[in-house]
């Protein structure tokens, strides 16, 4: 039985589940907003918005 953790979304303040097996880095989706939210650390568990790759128009 795995235990979740729950965080809050930093862009509407949402439940975000946190599986036990979470890394810093991983990329998570908020169901309340539908936001693409990045793990920062671990302990305390931090999430922050994760940042949009930046076009590089085939160069």
């Amino acid at each position: 039985m795995s235990v979740l953790t729950v965080a809050e979304c930093p862009v509407c303040g949402g439940d975000v589940e946190i599986t036990p097996d979470v890394i810093v880095g991983e990329l998570l989706d908020c169901d309340d907003c539908g936001s693409e939210i990045e793990v920062r650390t671990l302990t305390p568990v931090r999430l922050e918005v994760a940042p949009t790759p930046a076009e590089d128009w085939g160069e």
